[in-house]
């Protein structure tokens, strides 16, 4: 985000309907749910990493 202008960056903002980017620390978390045995069970989906912003 740092390589934007401010109004890119609220632009984007704008379309993201919970109101705030993905942290780092909740990427990493989904990643590392999906790696670990608690996901064994899972044979295919899309997590949404998009904070409501992605419509299928």
């Amino acid at each position: 985000l740092d390589q934007l202008t401010e109004a890119q960056v609220t632009y984007m903002l704008s379309k993201v309907p919970r109101g705030r980017f993905v942290e780092v620390e909740e990427a990493a978390a989904m990643v590392a749910f999906m790696l670990s045995d608690e996901n064994s069970f899972t044979t295919g989906a899309t997590f949404d990493l998009s904070g409501g912003r992605a419509t299928y």
